[in-house]
């Protein structure tokens, strides 16, 4: 879910509430070292590792969902090779790779 706050109104609440200035400002360093990390990925590591990233964040995301009924989206190869940034064939080989080692289970061309 995303929602618009306005500017005073934050900054009233992240004054008047110091718990909850807390873990904002902290949810918002983790979200920073997120995109640094995304960033090494990105620039740094292979492309398998780079899809284990993802389909671990994708996980996660999933698993603490504010509403469970919601119809995910699915996602083919072609959209994680466009999230990964390298070709949808070693997105496939990949998936491959990691169904054959046990670390996902999905049937199919989409998670």
């Amino acid at each position: 879910m995303v929602f618009q706050v306005e500017r005073l109104s934050m900054l009233r609440a992240l004054h008047d509430h110091p718990e909850f200035s807390e873990k904002f400002m902290a949810l918002l360093v983790a979200r920073n070292i997120d995109l640094e990390e995304d960033l090494c990925d990105q620039l740094f590591d292979q492309s398998e590792r780079r899809l284990a990233r993802v389909l671990l964040k994708l996980a996660r995301l999933r698993k603490y969902e504010v509403v469970p009924d919601v119809t995910r989206p699915t996602l083919s190869h072609e959209t994680l090779a466009e999230m990964v940034g390298t070709t949808r064939s070693r997105i496939t080989h990949f998936m491959n790779k990691f169904r054959k080692m046990g670390l996902i289970d999905y049937k199919g061309e989409y998670l």
